[in-house]
């Protein structure tokens, strides 16, 4: 289908239709955890949830990255010295924030049995909601190199759904920890190294050498080399 250079493109609509779709079936799935664990198991509903959630993933993303350039152009800095560069650097930099939530991959797997950890060190003494910081910055980069109304339209629409991300997490963790998860609230906040500077907290560098972080590195090299590889698969299906 031709793309039309406007505003009203419908897929400035689709994509929003997808990341409200994500959003239901991962935040809704992320509310009944408690509720499903006790008449499922723990492994099955991981199972479920990442099939879902990966699933719905792939379609977004996909779609993304066969429309990114429809709509207006509302830049062009693509050309401009040092762009590149700054956009793979705050890139790199999202996934330290985004990186966090995959240190326990065989519990993602569903190897070892799946648990809720209420973390308070590393990435969490900067903000208390990394996946949300990370995805933030991701926007501004792809945003910021892209220039269409497609791209900011879906950041939007990103942003939006982690800002609900942050009220919808803590609630959930504070149906399940209580007080212990009151008394690390009180410690941490949300906007990144507000806690340090008001002194409710503390960075121990020491706490980022682990070899986890190694492999955001190495993800980054990787999905720089794959980006041909996924322009070409997005594009190859009629959307």
């Amino acid at each position: 289908m031709p793309t039309t250079h406007t505003w009203l493109n419908p897929s400035h609509l689709v994509i929003l239709g997808l990341l409200l779709s994500f959003g239901i079936a991962h935040s809704g799935l992320a509310a009944l955890r408690l509720w499903a664990e006790k008449q499922i198991g723990p492994r099955p509903y991981r199972i479920i949830f990442a099939v879902v959630s990966l699933s719905l993933a792939v379609v977004t993303v996909g779609y993304f990255l066969a429309h990114r350039y429809d709509g207006v152009q509302l830049w062009q800095v693509q050309a401009m010295p040092g762009i590149e560069p700054l956009v793979w650097g705050l890139s790199a930099i999202s996934f330290i924030f985004l990186y966090p939530s995959t240190f326990n991959l065989l519990e993602i797997a569903a190897i070892q049995k799946p648990q809720v950890h209420l973390h308070d060190t590393g990435i969490i003494r900067i903000t208390r909601h990394p996946q949300m910081v990370g995805q933030v910055i991701w926007c501004l980069a792809h945003t910021l190199w892209l220039g269409t109304s497609f791209t900011l339209v879906t950041s939007c629409g990103l942003v939006a759904y982690h800002l609900f991300g942050v009220w919808h997490g803590d609630r959930r963790l504070a149906l399940r920890y209580g007080p212990a998860f009151e008394a690390m609230k009180a410690q941490t906040s949300v906007i990144p190294f507000l806690a340090i500077a008001q002194g409710r907290q503390t960075l121990q560098l020491s706490e980022f050498i682990r070899p986890a972080y190694l492999g955001i590195a190495v993800f980054v090299g990787l999905f720089w080399w794959a980006h041909p590889l996924m322009y070409r698969a997005a594009f190859s299906i009629h959307w």
